[in-house]
């Protein structure tokens, strides 16, 4: 069986995403030993796939790469000696594996069976956003039913699943945006309290919630957003930094830092799969999957292309202004 594939393959880095980045053409082979051949269903564009084809990325795959590190797809082919999956099985894709593409082929050892039924496109996103905000949540702070989080970005993939999985853990969230027309998405996925940034925060932020304490402050921008998130936390805080969407280092001013006994910290998913124990990492993923598929932590989709349309949906990922993620999704 000869197959038609595209792929969504970069050779150089550059500036400009959506320019270093084309659709190829090209025939998926049959799966080996111990392989198997998937037909991708559905693979998001998060922020880190678009440093990788900028270069700004703290881990850069050797060129030329086909874009994409997460994703889901239905399997075609199983090669010899793969008896735990099968063809029409729903799979999660290996991450960092080239997901911009109709098909791939890779070791069966490194798929995840999905739940049958459940929504290709919301299971798509599972590998990166949600376990940020999961562990973010989770791994550095012990928090109790009713205990604040604050956390700018409020309107980005993290953070939305952020809201949610804080709402289901009983914690309650002050959500900080960019923009007013932001607010009303965030407030959709069971955000507390929504406000606008700005020099005045601190003052807003404590008339919001009567003066309660904030352990901790979850921030993705750097610059002096990360020292405007520092002044609403409590003494002896933490604020967690997974992001330089400013593209500035993260600014501490003295009385947060030093007067305020303030913790900051970094956080980056591919630095925990590095050291967590593989039964952390299936707890993790057991628990994100059962609840995107019963439907109780969703993320909001922007808009969805082919993969012969992947520079429109590279600017499209790249560009502000979104209510959403992009998705690729190949035309089968």
């Amino acid at each position: 069986m000869t197959i038609a594939g595209l792929k969504a393959q970069y050779a150089l880095r550059g500036p400009v995403p959506q320019d270093v980045i084309e659709p190829i053409a090209f025939e998926p082979t049959a799966p080996g030993p111990g392989q198997v051949l998937v037909a991708v269903l559905a693979a998001p564009i998060n922020p880190s796939d678009v440093l990788m084809l900028t270069g700004g990325y703290g881990i850069l795959p050797q060129l030329p790469a086909v874009g994409g590190s997460e994703g889901v797809g239905r399997i075609v082919a199983v090669g010899d000696g793969v008896s735990h999956l099968s063809a029409g099985q729903t799979v999660l894709l290996p991450t960092g594996s080239g997901t911009w593409a109709t098909h791939l082929v890779a070791d069966a050892k490194r798929f995840v069976p999905l739940p049958p039924g459940a929504d290709a496109q919301q299971l798509s996103m599972l590998t990166v956003n949600p376990a940020t905000a999961l562990l973010m949540l989770s791994e550095f702070v012990p928090l109790q039913p009713g205990d604040w989080v604050i956390q700018n970005v409020a309107n980005s993939g993290v953070g939305g699943y952020l809201t949610q999985l804080a709402r289901l853990r009983g914690l309650r969230t002050v959500n900080i945006v960019r923009r007013e027309a932001a607010a009303a998405a965030v407030k959709a996925d069971g955000g507390d309290v929504v406000l606008v940034d700005g020099d005045d925060l601190a003052v807003r932020v404590k008339d919001a919630i009567a003066g309660a304490p904030i352990r901790l402050g979850i921030d993705a921008v750097g610059g002096k957003a990360t020292n405007r998130l520092a002044t609403c936390v409590a003494e002896g805080g933490t604020v967690i930094n997974y992001g330089l969407m400013s593209g500035e280092p993260c600014v501490v001013s003295p009385q947060s830092f030093v007067f305020n006994d303030l913790t900051l910290r970094g956080f980056w998913l591919a630095k925990w799969f590095r050291t967590a124990p593989r039964e952390a990492q299936q707890a993790l993923y057991g628990e994100l999957t059962r609840l995107i598929a019963t439907g109780q932590l969703k993320a909001r989709v922007h808009a969805t292309y082919p993969v012969e349309r992947i520079k429109d949906a590279i600017a499209a990922a790249a560009a502000g202004e979104r209510d959403g993620k992009i998705l690729v999704v190949p035309a089968h």
